[in-house]
């Protein structure tokens, strides 16, 4: 009888050793095609406005596209985040250079070109699920094709922000806005 062996699990040393963005998901570093033009240019604006915030309150601190959250293994064995922005007030790790202990407070994620149809949205509402697991407040689902941002809360409601409306991330970062339109342009 022939036994097949399965590949090592995967470690968070190994994840910081991939090239580009990526997360470890059931033992496994799972890599993520780079965003287009559009989604990428949405996520800097966003984490722009949060890190004028961080700056001028000193409290918290903004992180764009490709920053590594590490968390204690989900349910759905996910440890790791890397949100397209986000905002994050707990402890930085002691060594800088590696990725920060823990979830992010509020978590941004832009839809790129293959974030759409069902299997996606299925992919999408489980992300969201882990996320809340690990401890987000507030999860943001932005589509910049319909120009909409839904905020997704811990407590299980969701806000729906169009155009023409200032988008909040409350309660995980309390009263900060950013307007819809800018955001989009």
């Amino acid at each position: 009888m022939s036994r097949t062996l399965s590949p090592p699990r995967a470690t968070l040393d190994d994840l910081m050793r991939t090239e580009g963005k990526a997360e470890l998901i059931g033992g496994r570093v799972v890599t993520y095609m780079a965003s287009g033009y559009r989604p990428n240019v949405v996520a800097g604006r966003i984490f722009r406005k949060l890190a004028d915030l961080a700056d001028s309150t000193h409290t918290g601190v903004a992180f764009s596209d490709g920053i590594g959250f590490a968390v204690p293994e989900l349910s759905s064995g996910r440890e790791s985040f890397s949100p397209d922005a986000s905002y994050y007030t707990g402890p930085l790790p002691a060594n800088r250079m590696k990725f920060v202990p823990g979830p992010p407070d509020f978590a941004v994620e832009v839809r790129s070109e293959g974030d759409y149809g069902p299997a996606a949205e299925a992919e999408m509402a489980a992300k969201r699920d882990d996320y809340f697991e690990a401890g987000t407040k507030v999860v943001w689902d932005v589509d910049p094709i319909t120009r909409v941002v839904y905020a997704y809360r811990a407590d299980g409601t969701r806000a729906t922000f169009g155009p023409g409306t200032e988008a909040d991330a409350e309660p995980a970062v309390p009263g900060w806005r950013v307007s819809v339109d800018w955001l989009m342009a």
